[in-house]
């Protein structure tokens, strides 16, 4: 009996372990079925997409939805929206919420408040505290969890674990690999009266590289110590990269859009307080740095986007009343995907970065690949597309982008989620579909 598909996918460019080629995909059941050419006859549902590149579903492994507790700035929802809006198919979500992601009752809570609402499907980060340490091999098991996060610095939120005790008992405990926001929490005290009252441009004088690079080296000798897997979100100095090259073997590491494209002090100079993030963006020779020594080089295993919107009126308090973070999850690809076509990265490093890294380091089941018996998660993407980023197209609650009104080339033309079409051409199609993650470390817990 011939094979038969729910979908087929027909005339795309697909771009998996195999490099860019031209094939059709067949989904049944909401995974791939086969990858090649396939007859349209059957397919019960056509798609053609012709002179696109179909990509691997692109997995964002950092983003801030505020919810519960912060909800004017951005929701489970609205979030979601503008992830599918821009071809991600799946987000990590972070634990800074109020109350803090950090027991199992705020994590089911999380989840049931996902069901039935968020567009993309997802995972949550539980917050590791030198008060729930003991918890923390119960809780980075428990069903939709992608691991622990740690605070080493105090940035939005209530979480933060400074010290070396601290951060050493929650690694001794841990089995999953942990994610860190790495700044020297004593370095930023002692350095607090450099953040000028209303001269946002200090910010990185104050959170300087050394208050980077210092925890990440403090951070990398005790998870060396303790036998214990790391990742160091949004690196922000070409400093850390060679202490991360040097710890392969049990570190990993993520870089965003944002320090690979603004640079101090012109972002500063444009944007004022909405280019504020933690932590801070750099000189342009951090962002060639990371271009160098993170992307060419391989040092970075995955780009997230650290989607940590705020409203324009707390945007708009005198620095450093401000609030540092920014929207990305929605202009992560079309920036990254610029960036490809300007020569700065290939295509299957770009996929590698938003795809392939996040199933590699986090183990993650069923997703990040293009391949037969994987979840149908497909990012399609027109590679000659240009378009200009507009407000109205920013799905997020917060409202603006500081890439509003930069010319980008590439553009993100569907999402599609274990097999059903969420996004096409700019509309919401299929809304509130998304599901829990799996990852193979926690399947024996559902």
């Amino acid at each position: 009996m011939p094979e038969t598909f729910d979908t087929i996918f027909k005339g795309g460019t697909v771009v998996n372990q195999d490099g860019a080629g031209p094939r059709d995909v067949g989904v049944r059941d909401g995974r791939i079925a086969a990858i090649g050419a396939l007859d349209e006859s059957a397919g019960g549902k056509v798609v053609d997409v012709t002179g696109l590149h179909i990509l691997p579903g692109v997995i964002d492994t950092q983003v801030h939805f505020r919810e519960p507790g912060g909800e004017g700035k951005e929701d489970l929802e609205s979030g979601s929206l503008g992830a599918v809006m821009g071809g991600v198919t799946a987000v990590f979500e972070m634990p800074n919420t109020n109350p803090p992601t950090t027991n199992a009752g705020a994590l089911e809570d999380k989840l049931k408040r996902a069901k039935a609402r968020m567009h993309c499907d997802h995972a949550f980060y539980v917050g590791g505290t030198e008060e729930n340490a003991e918890d923390l091999p119960e809780l980075e098991q428990l069903r939709g969890v992608c691991g622990v996060k740690v605070f080493m610095g105090s940035s939005t939120g209530t979480l933060l674990v400074p010290g070396d005790e601290g951060v050493g008992k929650i690694l001794n405990r841990i089995r999953r690999r942990a994610a860190f926001h790495s700044e020297d929490e004593y370095i930023l005290r002692e350095r607090r009266e450099f953040a000028e009252l209303g001269k946002v441009e200090t910010h990185p004088v104050w959170r300087n590289v050394e208050a980077a690079v210092s925890s990440t080296r403090r951070l990398l000798a005790l998870a060396k110590e303790a036998g214990a897997l790391i990742h160091v979100l949004h690196i922000s100095t070409k400093d850390e990269l060679p202490l991360l090259a040097a710890a392969k073997d049990f570190a990993t590491a993520e870089i965003t859009p944002q320090h690979l494209t603004l640079a101090a002090p012109d972002c500063y100079e444009e944007w004022g307080t909405l280019a504020q993030m933690n932590p801070p963006i750099r000189d342009a020779s951090h962002r060639e740095g990371l271009w160098e020594l993170g992307i060419a080089t391989g040092v970075a295993d995955v780009i997230g986007s650290d989607h940590a919107p705020h409203t324009p009126a707390e945007k708009a308090e005198p620095y450093p009343k401000s609030p540092a973070g920014m929207p990305g999850v929605q202009t992560l690809l079309p920036l990254l995907l610029d960036h490809m076509n300007a020569g700065r990265m290939s295509l299957d490093r770009l996929v590698d970065l938003t795809s392939h890294g996040a199933n590699r380091v986090f183990g993650i089941a069923g997703k990040g690949r293009l391949a037969v018996g994987y979840d149908a998660d497909l990012t399609i993407v027109d590679l000659n597309e240009t378009r200009v980023i507009k407000e109205d197209w920013i799905a997020s609650r917060a409202g603006w982008s500081p890439f509003v009104g930069k010319e980008v080339t590439g553009w993100p033309k569907g999402t599609i989620i274990r097999g059903q079409t969420v996004m096409w051409e700019d509309e919401l199609v299929t809304p509130s579909t998304g599901e829990p993650m799996k990852f193979h470390s926690s399947l024996r817990r559902g």
